[in-house]
């Protein structure tokens, strides 16, 4: 691609931007949200036919003017939000648009189907049953068949756009190596992605953009997490996870043998003012069905729960809220926001009653407390009354928190409050994670990011099949021994309480 520009009116989305892709080689694009990388695939994908510049196949100029044209001329995306049709089976989804016929004229064959899904998934060493409901999937296994499905067109080009973003470490792993197969058979692939610890793992070579210009290409050795952060930012961040030494005041939460079955059974532990406790599993672990039952999403069915050193009891997200707990869930746009209202009335949406005045909202007031949580928070956005769903997705974050803060909660629970932000949101996320617990709050971090629990975190809980498998406190553990716990590889104990 040479010098390949896309604007929408008058944004510009790339800028003159020049890009090499080797067969054989995994190419990381990365840079913050923003910055040009998902437009500049999807012109090269065939989505955006309107666009200058040149680009390049085998040396010989094309003009990708269709999706259709793109997939002709050997390139393939998979998407970051998935488009799978979750009614239909892996096979199905896979060859849909392209499906072999039988022998009956006019009649698709879906033996030929399933055979051509198992040998495709064989071939990549995934493990999937074609006749299977994508329906019934997990996210992994659905991330899975949109990348067999991209293989199955048998592409030049491949292009994965945040392809991990709701996958677990150990699924991750697995990912990583079916892109370092396919690349290992000839193939060009590019990887979008925001996780600093996945492009070093799977990329040769990272080309950084930043405000739709391109900043850098070089190969992946040549680059630390530092260099490529700043790369990224155009600017120095002080660190990733600011989490400053722990000061603990009194237990705020403590819970006795909780169980909701079958989710999770028996999990003791406290949580400090002043503390940040991770939270970390795999997928079916309990921790996020655990931290759903402290906030009254799920109804325990044994022990207790203390707030303050007084028992309380939790039925509903009321109940909770009544008690000082808070939570953020993990799916910020459909269950921690209102996608179409103002930014003003998500941040405030909560704290109304302390905001009326004889019955009714006092304007002025509701303005000035927004103003100084957007200000407390950095929350960038052209005004109060923009429409929260037009925020990039960092903002989107500090709207979740913020939306708890105008009346600020004892217990703060954080589920995946950094997932799919680009890497200087994420600092500015933990910079507000560490304020807040320094301030006194009692933080609960629940996480599938392990550079993140490790970082953030004053002490470690690690959950397995339900019940807590094991704590640690900073600085004594590595992200293997997290691993090996979380992942029943062998046993362990819990060295502090």
């Amino acid at each position: 691609m040479r010098g390949v520009t896309k604007a929408f009116g008058a944004t510009v989305a790339v800028d003159a931007v020049d890009l090499d892709l080797t067969a054989g080689e995994v190419h990381a694009l990365v840079g913050e949200n923003g910055a040009g990388k998902s437009t500049l695939m999807r012109v090269l994908a065939g989505f955006y036919a309107d666009y200058a510049g040149d680009i390049f196949i085998d040396g010989r100029p094309v003009r990708i003017g269709h999706p259709r044209q793109a997939r002709a001329l050997g390139t393939a995306l998979v998407h970051q939000e998935l488009s799978l049709v979750p009614e239909l089976s892996v096979a199905e989804n896979i060859f849909l648009g392209r499906e072999p016929y039988s022998l009956v004229p006019g009649f698709i064959s879906q033996r030929a189907a399933e055979a051509g899904a198992r040998a495709l998934c064989d071939g990549l060493g995934i493990s999937l049953d074609p006749a299977a409901r994508v329906l019934h999937l997990s996210v992994a296994e659905r991330q899975l068949v949109e990348i067999a499905k991209g293989v199955s067109a048998n592409p030049r080009v491949l292009i994965l756009d945040e392809p991990t973003s709701s996958l677990t470490y150990q699924e991750v792993r697995e990912l990583v190596r079916v892109v370092r197969s396919l690349a290992g058979r000839g193939r060009a692939i590019v990887y979008i992605s925001h996780k600093l610890d996945e492009i070093f793992a799977v990329a040769d070579h990272v080309t950084v953009l930043r405000d739709g210009r391109r900043v850098a290409t070089a190969p992946a050795a040549r680059w630390t997490e530092a260099s490529l952060v700043h790369a990224m930012v155009g600017r120095d961040l002080s660190s990733l996870f600011p989490r400053s030494p722990a000061d603990p005041g009194p237990v705020r939460l403590e819970v006795r043998d909780l169980g909701c079955r079958p989710a999770f059974r028996a999990v003791s532990f406290q949580v400090r003012g002043g503390e940040v406790v991770g939270l970390y599993g795999l997928i079916g672990s309990g921790r996020t069905a655990l931290a759903e039952a402290l906030f009254g999403l799920r109804a325990a069915d044994a022990g207790e729960i203390r707030v303050d050193g007084r028992r309380v009891t939790i039925r509903a997200p009321a109940d909770a809220i009544s008690h000082g707990i808070a939570l953020t869930p993990e799916d910020r746009r459909r269950r921690g926001l209102i996608p179409m209202l103002s930014l003003r009335t998500n941040l405030s949406l909560r704290a109304l009653p302390l905001l009326c005045r004889a019955g009714f909202v006092d304007g002025g007031r509701e303005r000035a407390e927004v103003a100084r949580l957007i200000d407390a928070l950095a929350i960038r956005a052209a005004s109060q009354s923009v429409e929260v769903s037009t925020l990039s997705g960092g903002t989107q974050q500090k709207a979740v928190i913020g939306r708890w803060l105008m009346a600020p909660p004892r217990i703060l629970i954080l589920d995946e409050p950094t997932r799919g932000i680009d890497v200087g949101a994420k600092a500015e996320v933990h910079a507000i994670i560490d304020r807040l617990a320094t301030e006194g709050m009692a933080v609960v971090l629940v996480s599938s990011e392990l550079p993140e629990i490790l970082g953030m975190s004053d002490r470690i809980l690690v959950m397995r099949d339900g019940e807590l498998a094991g704590e640690f406190r900073r600085g004594e553990v590595t992200e293997e021994g997290i691993m090996t716990v979380a992942a029943g590889v062998a046993a362990a104990g819990r060295p502090h309480v």
